[in-house]
């Protein structure tokens, strides 16, 4: 399996945090060598170590954006 590279080019919120010290993060991430994008995942405290997450351009998260105001909590 080729080697994944990223880079966490800027944080943006941390959402919550586990037992284990894991953080739930939004982050803009460049994707070997890609343009960034926005990602949602977990994370192991030093970053070295990453959870199953999902990847947004900037046009789905407007359109997150979108659904999530539309929400009635």
């Amino acid at each position: 399996m080729a080697e994944l590279k990223y880079e966490i080019v800027e944080n943006i919120a941390v959402l919550s945090e586990g037992a284990k010290g894991w953080q739930k993060e939004l982050n803009l991430i460049s994707w070997n060598d890609r343009a960034p994008k926005y990602d949602l995942r977990d994370w192991s405290e030093d970053h070295t170590k990453m959870g199953k997450g999902v990847t947004l351009s900037s046009e789905e998260v407007q359109e997150l954006k979108k659904a999530l105001q539309e929400l009635t909590l």
